[in-house]
């Protein structure tokens, strides 16, 4: 199969499926939960996921933004054409899914102001720039994300003033993450942080965090911030209970000799992160 359909298949697993370790997750705080309310919204979530996966059909409205996360081994050649098949996969699998239809007609400014209408399109719906990642080795790693706005609407990159001292930045993060949290809605949320030298460096590290990340593999301090939000009982859209986070990711680039640390954060909601993955050995053609 080539990289079209293969990138086509990943937007529309992406969409439709939950993967194993969101549920497990699910399936955790199901067999804890205590509230009759809480118990039967999480119940209608996984009902959800497994219609959603058997039909393949869109677990949410919001079919989310494409985001692409390529992982590059040191020593895998790129052939000619190999972007542009990346994005003509999407389309057609924004087509195929169909995704909401999103993108906004027009110059700069009509986008801004949205006064030209819509594409119907949705396979017009463009990805923004790759990021591009390495490891040591052969092969190739494509991570499709898509990216709902209400968990955008409630994300957040700033600068914490850390005093060397860890705790001070978690708890920043941890206090933030309990204002917005209770405004998202669409919980159990799943908390992303990425913390990095410079803005764009915190948001990529946050994105790997959300293409990384496994809910059966939790760091002690990604348990942290998990217990911390599921202190509040929001619970299930807002319903109570003791399931507010099903866990969290985090990542930690680099930092510079300075007295503050970029903090990207975003609280992912009960479908996300939506994500699927394309794996290719060094000899892969376009």
């Amino acid at each position: 199969m080539d990289i079209v359909n293969l990138i086509q298949e990943a937007v529309i697993e992406a969409s439709t499926t939950y993967r194993q370790d969101q549920i497990d997750a699910y399936q955790r705080v199901l067999d804890q939960e205590t509230n009759d309310n809480a118990a039967w919204t999480l119940e209608l979530l996984l009902e959800n996921s497994r219609i959603a996966t058997k039909e393949k059909r869109p677990l949410c409205d919001d079919t989310g933004i494409p985001h692409v996360i390529i992982e590059m081994g040191d020593d895998t050649p790129i052939p000619a054409g190999f972007f542009e098949s990346i994005s003509e996969g999407i389309k057609k699998g924004l087509q195929k899914l169909p995704a909401r239809p999103m993108a906004v007609k027009g110059n700069d400014m009509d986008r801004i102001e949205q006064n030209k209408g819509l594409y119907e399109d949705p396979g017009e719906l463009l990805p923004p720039a790759f990021l591009v990642d390495k490891f040591t080795g052969s092969g190739l790693r494509i991570h499709v994300l898509m990216l709902g706005g209400g968990p955008e609407i409630r994300a957040s990159t700033y600068r914490v003033f850390h005093k060397r001292d860890n705790r001070k930045v978690f708890n920043e993060v941890i206090t933030w993450f309990k204002s917005e949290v209770p405004m998202l809605g669409c919980t159990p949320c799943i908390p992303a942080v990425g913390i990095g030298r410079t803005h764009f460096e915190a948001t990529s590290l946050m994105l790997k965090a959300m293409a990384y990340g496994n809910l059966n593999e939790q760091s002690s301090v990604e348990q942290e911030i998990t217990d911390s939000i599921n202190q509040s009982q929001v619970g299930p859209l807002g319903l109570g209970g003791g399931a507010t986070a099903l866990g969290s990711f985090v990542k930690i680039g680099p930092q510079r000799a300075s007295g503050v640390r970029i903090v990207s954060m975003r609280p992912c909601c009960c479908v996300e992160p939506r994500r699927a993955t394309v794996e290719l050995s060094s000899d892969f053609e376009v």
